[in-house]
């Protein structure tokens, strides 16, 4: 069953019984999404050539079914966090932290969230979240989003002589590409659920 809603995002969708516009709520969700954010950062799948790290899965789920705004202000605030030195990042440690781990390596791809959030959120709102196809096609373009920036940086940071596209890109093609199907799959999922209760 087609849930008539154009515009809307899964988050609001999920509670269009309530007001779903309330400061209390979105501070609420904006605290979810950080605490998703930072346990998905940390957690490690095997996979080769090198482990990944399930957080641009939860960055891009966000973006999806949070929206743009709301999206944004959920990455800004896990942002936030990480500059204030809790352990909340992929490769953040307690001897590596806050704003001086923001500014290695990983800086570029941090920026790259909130870019990617902006892009996957705004195809949300165009119903791109509904099908296996086009939720497939917006989290390509959320991943390529952080990986522009990402790689830019690198380069800025250590020079464009060295090996660049082989720290920063491909050894995680194929895990990105495993999480774009998983999150390709689970938004529609989520949305044929809703219309099965509505049914």
């Amino acid at each position: 069953m087609r849930i008539h809603s154009t515009g809307t995002v899964l988050i609001e969708q999920l509670s269009h019984r309530e007001s779903s516009n309330t400061i209390v709520k979105q501070m609420i969700l904006i605290v979810v999404g950080i605490i998703f954010l930072a346990i998905a950062a940390k957690v490690k799948v095997p996979m080769w050539p090198v482990p990944i790290t399930m957080g641009t899965f939860a960055v891009l789920s966000i973006g999806a079914a949070y929206g743009a705004k709301l999206g944004v202000a959920t990455i800004v605030a896990y942002l936030i966090v990480g500059a204030l030195g809790f352990d909340v990042f992929a490769g953040s440690s307690s001897e590596i932290y806050g704003l001086s781990y923001m500014l290695g390596g990983t800086g570029g791809y941090l920026l790259g969230y909130v870019l990617a959030v902006v892009a996957v959120g705004a195809l949300a709102r165009m119903e791109w979240d509904r099908s296996f196809v086009k939720m497939a096609v917006a989290m390509l373009i959320g991943n390529i989003v952080i990986y522009i920036p990402g790689i830019l940086w690198l380069g800025i940071l250590y020079g464009w002589d060295k090996p660049i596209l082989q720290w920063g890109l491909t050894p995680f093609l194929i895990g990105d590409f495993a999480k774009l199907i998983l999150a390709s799959l689970l938004l529609p999922t989520m949305w044929r659920l809703i219309g099965r209760e509505k049914a």
